[in-house]
């Protein structure tokens, strides 16, 4: 049976509201801080109908760090699972300096089972640790949701947006031929 394709989605940023400070985003601590960023769910209904798996793939290092629990991680998580069509959700705890192999830029938390038509999958993300581990993990197209943040080096992804909306309409319109 050949497997199916995914849409890999970073969670802050991507699918909530992070919280920025000083030029960097956070994750929300708690439940009562997640924000849902406009577009998202009818983004996500439109992925479902073209065929593609929808995983979130999210870096909570705050866990690590001891600023939030994996409870109230997982509380955000059950919250965006009864409001969202999501196929899973993947989360590293780890910060880096725990050396993991599923804290993003690493490839892990995409290439857990159950496995997916990596080239035809994509990674849409907010950060360059997410283009990075997209195309590490063999995904055929890679999306940055462009804040401008001030985090790290500059990623390379296929195309640059400014939501995920953007970023599903541009998924949805391209031909893969051109890739």
């Amino acid at each position: 049976m050949p497997l199916s394709p995914a849409v890999f989605l970073d969670r802050d940023g991507v699918i909530n509201r992070a919280i920025v400070r000083n030029g960097k985003p956070y994750a929300p601590a708690t439940v009562d801080e997640l924000d849902l960023l406009p577009g998202v769910r009818e983004a996500l209904v439109r992925l479902k109908a073209a065929g593609y798996a929808l995983v979130v793939v999210t870096n909570q290092p705050d866990i690590a760090r001891g600023v939030t629990t994996s409870a109230a991680v997982e509380a955000i998580h059950a919250r965006l699972r009864a409001t969202l069509p999501l196929d899973d959700i993947r989360a590293c705890p780890h910060d880096d300096a725990d050396g993991c192999a599923c804290r993003k830029p690493k490839p892990g938390l995409l290439l857990r089972p159950p496995h997916y038509d990596m080239a035809a999958s994509v990674m849409v993300g907010d950060r360059w640790r997410d283009i990075d581990a997209g195309r590490a993990a063999g995904c055929g197209v890679t999306i940055l949701v462009d804040y401008g943040y001030d985090d790290g080096p500059p990623a390379a992804p296929t195309v640059r947006v400014g939501s995920l909306a953007e970023a599903v309409d541009w998924l949805l319109a391209r031909d893969p031929a051109d890739d």
